[in-house]
């Protein structure tokens, strides 16, 4: 039991903060917050990835390109260009490695207002706290693992950032139904009832409407991650950069 708890929780946590803090907020900044509150997601985001903890700027600057040339030879992470998941994942990990190493400069203003901590971000990207963060997850394994085949998650784990967005870049572009066909790209809406990735696999809805702070469109359509984007608003946490449908 504990450690399915750890898996979901770990599941879960990550990927609100990359829905929430690198998609929705870093890459097509649906909502303001204030410098506090910047600084909490930008450490939560560091927590709750771990190891696989995704670079803001990068992520964002990727996201913004997967836009603007969306299934075209162009796109950073387009699933018609390649044979397999793996070698997606791999192409896009070199594209993420240029734009975080800042070995290639992005076009105009496909980085502008994006979030950066140097040092956190500097931190963060050393060998040294994601080896922990993995020493961290196996030890918990070790001490809360009742079968062996329990340690097969571990590598899940290690990469959860890259395989949320490998699940969403892959299945969202390739299976599922169409609500738009005026997109100009391939997206797919690949569930309904879209909790597995809270939101993130209504692809064609957000590639419809890329500043729509809800994913969902149709009655039946389900964004896990919206209804807590309202509540922070109510909070006084967030607040929404243009009128968004309920």
């Amino acid at each position: 039991m504990a450690i399915a708890i750890f898996f979901v929780g770990h599941w879960f946590l990550s990927l609100f903060s990359q829905t929430f803090f690198l998609h929705r907020y870093s890459a097509h900044k649906m909502f303001t917050m204030s410098p506090f509150w910047e600084k909490f997601f930008y450490i939560f985001t560091f927590i709750t990835q771990g190891s696989s903890f995704l670079n803001p700027r990068a992520y964002a600057i990727m996201h913004r390109m997967h836009h603007a040339y969306s299934d075209t030879e162009k796109d950073p992470h387009s699933p018609h260009y390649f044979r397999s998941m793996f070698k997606m994942m791999m192409h896009t990990k070199d594209r993420y490695l240029d734009l975080l190493l800042r070995r290639v400069e992005p076009e105009k203003g496909f980085d502008k207002n994006i979030p950066e901590w140097t040092a956190i971000d500097r931190f963060a990207n050393m060998w040294t706290p994601r080896v922990l963060w993995g020493v961290g997850y196996t030890a918990f394994y070790v001490a809360f693992a009742t079968e062996w085949w329990m340690f097969l998650l571990l590598p899940v784990h290690f990469l959860m950032g890259p395989i949320h967005g490998a699940i969403v870049n892959w299945s969202g572009h390739k299976y599922g139904y169409v609500n738009f066909k005026d997109t100009g790209d391939l997206s797919k809406n690949s569930l309904p009832l879209d909790f597995v990735t809270l939101g993130e696999l209504f692809q064609n809805n957000h590639h419809k409407y890329p500043s729509r702070a809800n994913f969902a469109v149709r009655l039946f359509e389900v964004d896990p991650t919206y209804p807590i984007m309202k509540l922070l608003s109510w909070l006084g946490i967030i607040r929404f950069t243009r009128e968004v449908a309920s």
